[in-house]
Order: C-alpha cells, then structure tokens, then sequence
C-alpha cells in the first residue's frame, strides 16, 4: 500500500497520536520521526485492522527493518514508536490492547567509547567553518562543542533564551525540562556576533535564535548537513582509511570528554548535559590506550631481592 492510502485509511488513528504526543510534549524532531516509523509500520500490516495486530505482525516489522542493516538503536526507535502508538490508542479509548507491548528492546553496545574531537580537533574543526553564514554556523557549533547542546536544543532555542548581560543561556531539553547554562566568554562574543548578524524572519513573530536563508527556524537538518559538510572539510586531508564517522553530536560528545577530563566532576557534568540518569553520563569516563600507558607508568614497582 501506498503512504497516502496508508495515512487515509488510518488518518483518525494518525491525528489521535499527534494530538497525544504534542499534548505529552514530544519535540517536533521526535513526532515526525515517530509519525514516519509508525506510517512504515502500518504499510506493513497490509491494510488489516488495529485490532486484528498481533505481537508476531510487530517482531515481524521490527526483523525487516534489521535485515535492512537499521542499527539496534533505529530498531529500538522504530518499537517505541509503534508502542507509543498503541499506547497513545488505548489511552484514548480508541483500543484496548497493545501487540507492541512487553517485546525486549535489541542490546546496544554499552560499553563502546564515543567518538569524540580533542580540544586540537575541535579548534582544527572551528576553523573549517566558511562561508556566507560562517558567524551563524560557528556559534551554533560552540554551543554543541563548548555547552554540551544536542542538536535539537540548538534547533529550539529563541532569542529570549539567551541573557546577554548575565551570560546565561536557558535550554529547553529532553523530558521538557529547562536547564540554565553558563555561556563562557568567547561563545558569547561569537554568539552576540550571530544575534546581531541574525537574518530577518520571514514570520514577524518568528523567534527563533538560528535562523536560515529562507528567513525560517533553522532546522534539525540543515545545522546536520552544515555539520557534514563541515566535517568533510575538516577531514579532507586525511588519508580515507584514516577518517572518522563524524556527525554534530560528536560535538556534544566531544564536550563531555573535555569536561571530564579537565576535572570536572560527574554530577556537574550530568547537569551540564541535561542527562536524567548519570549512568547515561558515565559514558565518557572512557579512556584512551596513551592515558592508560601514562597512569600505568606511574606505578613504582619494586621487585624482591633474592
């Protein structure tokens, strides 16, 4: 079935969710992510009811989407989506049973370290940054590399979050809730610069922080592209075997992995990245195989004499 028979045979369902999901406060990344996970799974079922769904119709979608190479996370993604769905249904009275429900999520691999940029990387990186919006650019990535910002956070912010005067910056992240950050000078003097470079929006009301050449909030995926294009300037005189999967949340990686290592505490860092868990946190406690070899060499061994 076709994607437009799809969202006009289950178009009630379709608009119950998005009411569901705007009123529990999902980001406009996460609906339209969802919506089209949910479209996909729906064309899967080949035109039966919502009712008739069984829990095999959902590990069937969820093994296709895995034999199309999709990584555990897309696969985990694309289950809360439909579980979300049915739920959303069910809470809204227009179902009574979840197939989604109680199937395992795939196992991530926890233990893999980020990738991430040393501070002579980022600062190799900033200076790949050009063009005609190079002071736009530049500030969204030093909120990413220097504040820890995911990418949507960037997306999202207005002009009012940001106090010049006390240098602070409100975010409004994950679980909708608002975290106030420190802005450290020299984000503040390029993030000033971006503010009074700001193009005029094509709404009068348009509030946006970011905003692009067609006058709109700059998008999740246009400050994703940027990046791309940004990083393969970065890496254009790397040998191929020798180039790393670089994308914008690198960046916020990369910030967490500098604060760690200059000594700031966990808890701190967990605050700063908005995280709800520190175990989420502990992530880039990683170390490389030189700091391991240089703590190691710290070691006095003394050996017994015979």
């Amino acid at each position: 079935m076709m994607t437009e028979e799809i969202q006009e045979q289950y178009a009630d369902e379709l608009e119950a969710f998005h009411i569901w999901m705007k009123d529990a406060g999902y980001t406009g990344h996460t609906v339209k992510s969802y919506t089209g996970d949910v479209v996909e799974f729906l064309i899967s079922i080949q035109g039966k009811s919502l009712e008739q769904v069984k829990k095999l119709h959902v590990l069937s979608f969820l093994s296709r989407a895995r034999e199309r190479g999709v990584s555990d996370a897309t696969r985990n993604r694309k289950h809360a989506a439909v579980n979300c769905f049915y739920k959303s249904l069910i809470e809204l009275e227009l179902l009574t049973n979840n197939p989604a429900f109680g199937i395992k999520k795939s196992k991530t691999e926890k233990n893999r370290a980020p990738v991430f940029l040393d501070e002579s990387g980022l600062t190799r990186f900033l200076e790949s940054v050009e063009g005609k919006y190079r002071t736009r650019n530049l500030a969204v990535f030093l909120l990413m590399g220097y504040m820890g910002l995911r990418v949507g956070e960037v997306h999202a912010l207005d002009c009012k979050d940001y106090n010049a005067e006390r240098r602070t910056l409100d975010v409004f992240g994950k679980g909708r809730k608002w975290r106030s950050l420190p802005v450290p000078e020299t984000v503040a003097k390029v993030l000033s610069q971006a503010m009074a470079e700001r193009l005029d929006p094509w709404r009068p009301k348009e509030e946006a922080l970011f905003v692009s050449q067609k006058g709109k909030r700059l998008s999740i995926r246009s400050i994703q592209l940027i990046s791309t294009e940004t990083f393969e300037r970065f890496q254009q005189e790397s040998p191929a075997n020798q180039r790393q999967n670089y994308s914008s949340h690198k960046l916020r990686h990369s910030f967490a992995t500098m604060m760690l290592r200059r000594g700031a505490d966990l808890r701190t860092v967990q605050e700063l990245l908005g995280h709800a868990s520190i175990q989420t946190t502990t992530v880039y406690t990683h170390v490389t195989s030189r700091e391991k070899e240089e703590a190691m060499a710290l070691l006095d061994v003394k050996l017994p004499t015979y």
